[in-house]
């Protein structure tokens, strides 16, 4: 027996271990996507994170430990589900994701923030100022915009909807080209942002 594979059963049972002794409380996966790797993680009450690339970013896993615990844990059944929807969306058979998303850790204006960006529908674009409106303040167009930058469910809370005032695109974790390609897999009118 090789030590890759002595160190690789050792993981195994720590990992059985830990799920039964409920240590094991999220639940991470890679998930190939046509925009690259997306690591996923899943908590106990829905999909906690979506991150471009195959590694999770420092501030992702900080807020996942001081949210939940150190037990994250590799876990592909957990992410079936998000696997699914994500796959069909970008093949243009879902407008709307049905998975549970969790938002555990942000600050109540992040919150109010991302919930007004989830209700912008599939198609439409909005801007950071009603954004801002919707979520409670007019004012905060920049905070939004602070807040949809920390988003850490994107794609499914879907922050790519969010344009300058005048329809252009600026900022987005992913990079431009990403918020391209996701609003054109939605037919977006870029030039006609609504009040949403």
């Amino acid at each position: 027996m090789t030590m890759d594979m002595v160190i690789g059963e050792a993981r195994e049972r720590l990992l059985a271990r830990a799920k039964r002794e409920g240590l094991a409380t999220v639940g991470y996966d890679v998930l190939e996507s046509p925009l690259g790797p997306l690591w996923v993680a899943i908590g106990p009450k829905g999909v906690t994170t979506i991150h471009y690339g195959d590694e999770p970013s420092d501030r992702e896993l900080r807020r996942l430990v001081r949210v939940y615990g150190p037990g994250v844990v590799p876990d592909h059944r957990r992410s079936s589900v998000l696997a699914r929807e994500l796959d069909q969306y970008f093949n243009g058979k879902r407008r709307e994701f049905d998975v549970d998303v969790d938002l555990s850790g942000l600050t109540p204006f992040q919150t109010k923030v991302l919930a007004a960006t989830a209700k912008i529908p599939f198609g439409a674009v909005s801007t950071y100022g009603a954004v801002a409106k919707r979520a409670g303040n007019a004012k905060a167009s920049r905070a939004a915009g602070g807040a949809l930058n920390q988003n850490p469910i994107p794609i499914v809370v879907p922050c790519h909807r969010v344009v300058g005032s005048n329809g252009s695109l600026v900022g987005y974790a992913g990079g431009l080209d990403v918020k391209r390609r996701l609003l054109a897999i939605e037919g977006a009118d870029l030039f006609r942002p609504r009040r949403h």
